[in-house]
């Protein structure tokens, strides 16, 4: 699982048939310090994410098999919603 914060809403006016009903964000892999690591993405969301959200997110078979319908197309999905993240300690 990785971290990444929820930038904004992706509408398809074309989609797979698995992922009618679905919704597509664009969003923005994030580190611990929640800080940019990569270009943004496009995920499906299955847990109810809004825009500004920090959520974390999986990728390649694993987002597949995060829908309800397994093995759709998909590179990314959002899995969780972060509320909160307690200080890092060594």
């Amino acid at each position: 699982m990785f971290l990444g914060k929820v930038l904004g809403t992706v509408v398809a006016t074309q989609k797979y048939k698995g992922l009618t009903g679905q919704k597509m964000y664009l969003f923005e892999p994030v580190d611990e310090d929640f800080k940019s690591i990569g270009e943004p993405m496009v995920a499906i969301d299955t847990v109810g994410s809004r825009e500004g959200d920090i959520v974390t997110w999986v990728a390649s078979r694993e987002a597949a098999l995060a829908l309800e319908h397994w093995f759709v197309p998909v590179d990314a999905a959002i899995v969780g919603i972060i509320d909160h993240c307690l200080e890092k300690t060594l």
